[in-house]
């Protein structure tokens, strides 16, 4: 996993690439919040609430799997992650 899961996700673009909810996917804005299972998002538009385990995004074109970083934005931080 990259440098950028060990970082503040916070006013960075998100772009959602897969989703186990079709609608979602495309869907792009900028974090607004954190929290341990979802990802609130402003599209420009309107906020969105995204489920951390639903999808795979990405930020600053590195790709995320939404169900490794299943924790608080202050304990993802410092975590070290295995490399696949």
């Amino acid at each position: 996993m990259s440098q950028i899961s060990n970082q503040s996700w916070l006013s960075r673009n998100i772009q959602v690439t897969d989703s186990t909810d079709p609608t979602l996917v495309g869907m792009s804005g900028m974090v607004m919040d954190e929290t341990r299972r979802t990802i609130l998002v402003n599209t420009g538009s309107k906020e969105v609430t995204l489920a951390k385990d639903t999808i795979r995004f990405t930020i600053d074109d590195e790709e995320i799997d939404g169900t490794l970083v299943g924790q608080r934005p202050e304990e993802r931080i410092g975590k070290a992650y295995r490399r696949s």
